[in-house]
């Protein structure tokens, strides 16, 4: 396995310097998360073959242990990038289908089971139920029984057909759950056979108990003023839906999985799983108009479990995650074999205007690095 570069906001621990544009990103989100005072994150960037650069900042709570890179934090809705992929093996391996019925997938429930209003796998994955958005997160927070928001998901009346609009959901993902409930398993378990020990993830893991049973875990911290953050108990709710929120995990084990993605693991994560859950399927327009990404947005899409911009023409697959507490984003950009994971035990806004900066940052170098090498190649054929 290749290793981690271990990054103040200068220069790497075996004495490597990074990227000048790299090095320029760390110290700026240093220097602003001091500034607001926040509990800690960490960040890295991975080069498809190259050692992974890590950044380390803050603890995992006031009088506690630095972050390091074992360190766990909730991914949120980072999640789905896991469940997509564990859809799209389950799929191979013929276990599942994308347009198979959830009605199939939970017969208890009264999801229609035909015609144009029958809600299939790739529906829910796809955030394309047609539902209202965030239907019933409401009751996710207040704790209502699994079970009962499924049966009260089920009566909802869609705003369209499904799979011809983007309405972002949690709580359709509770289907999954309860289909591998009702399989005498668990999507942890599911999880864990088909991603995390085949990759030798060292720390990731499903549920608010694995969390808390680590010895490295960051607390989740909330805002109480401008400047001022305090810990707060993990909340028991989203963990109900973890194939929507319930994985954690910690940088080197995130590391791993963007590498996955790259390419580096393709008896793993094959290249046509990856491909099939990247690709552009609705969209998703409002996201163009997000304040941090708005100058670098031409387009956004949804796929499974993935959003899908056309960042100033470069491809990125992203998905961000917030739940109380915590902070999340994943990307890579596929054309250059890139990716970018960023983890908070805080819930702060500033990271998405981290994210938009490290992107811009990323492809204007990318760009510089392809102009030298066309023009060094210019220059040789003469």
């Amino acid at each position: 396995m290749l290793g981690f570069c271990i990054g103040t906001s200068a220069l790497a621990a075996n004495g490597e310097s990074t990227q000048p544009w790299l090095q320029e990103f760390a110290e700026n989100t240093q220097q602003q998360a001091v500034n607001k005072n926040l509990p800690g994150y960490v960040f890295a960037y991975i080069e498809k073959g190259k050692v992974a650069k890590v950044f380390l900042y803050g603890k995992e709570t006031k009088n506690g242990a630095s972050i390091n890179t074992d360190t766990v934090f909730r991914l949120a809705s980072v999640s789905k990038t896991f469940t997509s992929m564990l859809m799209a093996k389950y799929v191979a391996q013929q276990r599942l289908d994308w347009q198979q019925p959830i009605a199939q997938l939970v017969p208890d429930y009264a999801f229609a089971a035909s015609g144009d209003k029958a809600l299939q796998l790739q529906h829910i994955v796809g955030q394309s139920s047609g539902f209202m958005p965030n239907a019933y997160d409401n009751l996710i927070e207040a704790n209502y029984p699994l079970p009962k928001v499924l049966t009260m998901l089920s009566e909802l009346t869609p705003l369209c057909a499904p799979g011809k609009c983007y309405t972002y959901q949690n709580a359709l993902f509770g289907v999954i759950e309860e289909y591998f409930s009702q399989h005498h398993s668990s999507y942890g378990q599911a999880l864990n056979q088909e991603i995390i020990k085949p990759l030798n993830m060292p720390h990731a893991s499903v549920g608010k108990v694995a969390l808390q049973a680590e010895k490295n875990w960051a607390r989740p911290h909330v805002a109480v003023g401008r400047s001022d953050w305090r810990a707060v108990s993990v909340r028991d709710d989203y963990y109900q839906y973890s194939p929507a929120a319930g994985v954690n995990a910690s940088i080197e084990d995130m590391v791993l999985w963007v590498r996955a993605l790259l390419g580096e693991q393709p008896d793993i994560l094959p290249a046509s799983l990856v491909q099939t859950v990247t690709r552009p399927i609705t969209l998703s327009k409002r996201e163009t108009y997000r304040r941090e990404w708005r100058q670098y947005l031409k387009d956004a899409h949804y796929g499974l479990g993935w959003r899908i911009y056309d960042f100033n023409g470069h491809t990125l697959n992203y998905h961000g995650g917030w739940v109380q507490g915590y902070r999340a984003d994943v990307a890579f950009a596929p054309d250059y074999g890139v990716g970018y994971v960023m983890l908070m035990n805080a819930e702060s806004n500033l990271i998405n205007q981290f994210t938009a900066d490290f992107w811009a940052a990323c492809f204007k170098a990318l760009e510089k690095q392809d102009k030298l090498l066309s023009n060094n190649s210019m220059a040789a054929s003469y």
